[in-house]
């Protein structure tokens, strides 16, 4: 189901700003779901299980529930869907949004489609799993300015390797990463964006980090 066509819970505020309007189509905001990894799916919400476990385990800590992240932007021409999505369904890559593809795991075998990733921005798109968010969505910003940038600024997200540390960050690329860099690239205030108490975005860091260290790009 599109997730801008069934009910969503009040919009909590990052800025202060009040939540959305429903009946006004043309307010910009930009919301952020935090996705329990692998809502849906039982093969990666065991393998994230046992991730999240061995991590715990090195840092000496107690296991935390994983998110990943989606954002649902609406400017006056529409509603758009910003994420990253791997693997990749299908090659028409046009419909859903596509504006960047990157490696995954390995660049010498991301000719194959199984080995790329895609980062979409993609109009009236679909949240998979959406009705599972956890203290979802979290209203970021109702400044058209800020959230116009944000959506401008997709087609530049760097198409890092998918699961690695190139840029030695601190983390590993993925989904949270790019989410991550977009906001740190619109200047939000990353302190202020948090996961849900007792849970954590693994690469959510990686692409604050990522962020510093690039210049920002200029959006034509």
């Amino acid at each position: 189901m599109d997730a801008g066509s069934q009910p969503q819970p009040e919009a909590k505020t990052v800025d202060g700003l009040r939540p959305r309007l429903e009946s006004d189509p043309f307010q910009a905001s930009i919301d952020l779901y935090w996705l329990p990894l692998g809502a849906g799916g039982h093969f990666v919400r065991l393998n994230g299980r046992i991730y999240e476990a061995i991590q715990a385990c090195r840092e000496r800590r107690r296991s935390l529930d994983l998110y990943h992240t989606a954002l649902e932007v609406r400017v006056p021409e529409g509603r758009f869907v910003i994420e990253n999505a791997w693997p990749i369904p299908g090659p028409d890559g046009a419909s859903r949004g596509v504006v960047v593809e990157g490696p995954v795991l390995s660049r010498r075998m991301a000719r194959f489609r199984v080995f790329r990733y895609e980062v979409r921005r993609w109009r009236d798109g679909v949240i998979a799993d959406v009705r599972e968010a956890v203290e979802s969505p979290q209203r970021l910003s109702n400044d058209p300015d800020r959230v116009r940038r944000v959506l401008d600024l997709v087609g530049s997200v760097p198409a890092l390797l998918w699961g690695r540390d190139e840029l030695a960050a601190g983390e590993m690329w993925n989904s949270n990463s790019v989410v991550s860099w977009l906001l740190a690239q619109a200047d939000f205030a990353m302190e202020a964006i948090r996961p849900p108490v007792g849970g954590r975005a693994p690469g959510w860091d990686d692409g604050i980090k990522v962020s510093q260290l690039s210049p920002t790009p200029r959006v034509v």
